[in-house]
């Protein structure tokens, strides 16, 4: 029970990555709040989840009211904030070139703003509690990836403003570090193929797969073993880091 007694926010939570670190978190004995803009679909991934362990409210994520008001609701329900994990994100394929104006725009939007409405408004809260962050940034804020220009371009910010608030905050008891994922087989991944190669779907699955040395994506579970070690004293020495979970993506491919 690593985090047993915490009260952890988790945004992005009602399906892939976010939905498998929120119940590992309920598993380890957290209290934890599922954010997400879709409501059916956290009303869907809570339905079996024991009662009392959770708290499942809809937000959106670029509305800084919406997002203070999941903070007053959780300290309302739970007392505290040990935990926050910025997970929401979405994604977009083009380069500079074709990259429109609104989809840039809205890509920076809930990447890059969401994060920070959460951070602005939770760090009061994590000081009184010397609480952790974990940002999910991914490669993109590191390497070139073809065609995901908006998208890098918003995980780059995360990054940073990873180190920013670990420098800022590390006297305050406040450790914050981020998560640098490679592909991740999630439901979104299904999405994209689906749109994008209805043809081809198997063939891009390989050739998704086959990017990552180590030979094919990540599980949401895998990530989820890792953010419980990053939100748990089992790293109480930690702040400040991005780790590269992406199958020798970085450093050996």
């Amino acid at each position: 029970m690593m985090l047993k007694g915490k009260v952890a926010v988790v945004t992005g939570a009602a399906s892939g990555i976010g939905l498998a670190i929120a119940l590992k978190f309920i598993s380890e004995g957290a209290y934890v709040v599922l954010v997400d803009m879709d409501a059916k679909a956290l009303d869907e991934a809570t339905r079996n989840v024991k009662a009392g362990t959770f708290l499942a409210l809809e937000c959106n994520v670029t509305q800084p009211e919406e997002v203070e008001n999941v903070l007053i609701q959780t300290l309302s329900r739970f007392g505290s904030i040990d935990i926050l994990v910025n997970n929401a994100g979405i994604a977009s394929v083009g380069t500079v070139e074709n990259t429109s104006f609104d989809d840039f725009n809205k890509v920076m939007t809930v990447n890059v703003s969401g994060v920070f409405h959460f951070l602005k408004y939770a760090i009061p809260h994590l000081i009184t509690s010397k609480g952790v962050i974990l940002n999910m940034a991914s490669i993109a804020s590191k390497l070139g990836l073809s065609e995901r220009f908006a998208y890098s371009a918003s995980k780059g910010a995360v990054l940073s403003m990873t180190y920013s608030v670990a420098k800022d905050y590390v006297s305050h008891g406040v450790r914050c570090n981020c998560l640098c994922p490679a592909r991740i087989y999630t439901p979104f991944v299904e999405g994209y193929l689906d749109k994008n190669y209805p043809d081809a779907k198997q063939e891009i699955f390989d050739t998704l797969s086959q990017y990552q040395p180590i030979g094919r994506m990540g599980k949401p579970e895998e990530v989820a073993d890792a953010a419980l070690f990053f939100c748990s004293d089992k790293s109480g020495f930690v702040t400040g880091n991005a780790f590269d979970f992406d199958g020798g993506v970085t450093n050996i491919r």
